[in-house]
C-alpha cells in the first residue's frame, strides 16, 4: 500500500493566524511537524497543504515537499482532497491518507504508524486515534473530545461533554473503574473514502457538536479507533506554548 502523508496548513486561524510559522526553540511549528512526520517509515510520501505563500517558500526553504491549496476549505480533510487530486494529476497515487495535524509539534512518529496499522485491519475507511483519561479536569473539558467505541474499537460517538456522563455523586475514583477516552485528532482514510465524505453535507450532529467526525458517523461510516499512550500537544492559542514550556513537547503515559 502507498500512503501518503499530508499536513494541512492553513494561515488564517481565527485563534491563533499564523501559527504554522510560529517559532519554537529555533525552528517553526511547521518545520518540526513535518520533520517528525518524514521520520515515520511507514509513509510513501509527506506533503504539507497550504493556502499561504508565507508558508509555501518557508517550507521550501528548509527544503520540504508543499503544495498551494485553495483558501475556501473548511476542513483539513477538504485540504487533504484537493492535495490527492493534484498528486494524482501528476501521476502520484495513493491508496491512503494521513491527515497529520499542522499544529502539534511534537507528534510521535509512531503515532502515525498506528494510524496507518488500522488499515491492515479488513473493511477499515477511515482510523483514529483515542488515548485513555487520566483527570478529572481533561474529563470535565469542554476542550477535550470525548469518544466511545464499541467492542471492536469502531468509534461510536465523539462529544465534547463527558461520554458516557457523570452520575451524582461520583467522583475521581471513577477513573479508575470506567475506561473514558479522549480523541487524538490524526486522521487515515483510504483514498476513495476521503473522495466521499468531503461531498457529504454538513449533519445537525456536526453542527451541535462542531466535530466534522460526527458527519460521518451519521451518513454510516465507520471510524476505527487505536488506542496509543502518546499525546502529542496541540497549539490551539499562543497561551498554549506554555504547555511546550512546561511538558518538554510529548507526554508518554
Amino acid at each position: 500500500m502507498k500512503i501518503l502523508g499530508i499536513i494541512p496548513a492553513r494561515y488564517g486561524s481565527r485563534r491563533f493566524p499564523g501559527k504554522p510559522l510560529v517559532v519554537i526553540e529555533g525552528k517553526t511549528m511547521i518545520r518540526r511537524v513535518y520533520e517528525q512526520a518524514i521520520q515515520c517509515d511507514i509513509l510513501s510520501n509527506v506533503v504539507v497543504a497550504t493556502d499561504s505563500e508565507a508558508i509555501l517558500n518557508h517550507v521550501r526553504l528548509f527544503g520540504g515537499k508543499v503544495l498551494m491549496t485553495g483558501e475556501h476549505h473548511r476542513s483539513g480533510t477538504e485540504r487533504c482532497l484537493e492535495t490527492v487530486g493534484f498528486l494524482r494529476q501528476v501521476g502520484e497515487e495513493y491508496d491512503i491518507v494521513i491527515n497529520i495535524q499542522g499544529d502539534e509539534p511534537f507528534i510521535e512518529p509512531l503515532q502515525i504508524s498506528q494510524v496507518a496499522e488500522c488499515f491492515n485491519e479488513p473493511h477499515t475507511g477511515i482510523a483514529t486515534l483515542i488515548r485513555r483519561i487520566n483527570s478529572v479536569e481533561e474529563l470535565t473539558s469542554s476542550d477535550v473530545v470525548k469518544v466511545v467505541t464499541d467492542r471492536q474499537g469502531y468509534a461510536l460517538f465523539f462529544s465534547r461533554s463527558v461520554i458516557p456522563p457523570l452520575r451524582d455523586g461520583e467522583n475521581r475514583d471513577l477513573l479508575r473503574e470506567i475506561p473514558f477516552y479522549k480523541h487524538i485528532g490524526i486522521y487515515g482514510y483510504l483514498a476513495s473514502v476521503l473522495e466521499e465524505i468531503v461531498s457529504l453535507p454538513v449533519s445537525p450532529l456536526e453542527q451541535a457538536e462542531s466535530l466534522e467526525q460526527l458527519r460521518w458517523l451519521d451518513n454510516g461510516y465507520r471510524i476505527r479507533t487505536q488506542v496509543t499512550e502518546y499525546e502529542s500537544i496541540a497549539i490551539d492559542t499562543p497561551a498554549d506554548l506554555l504547555k511546550i514550556t512546561n511538558t518538554g513537547g510529548t507526554i508518554h503515559q
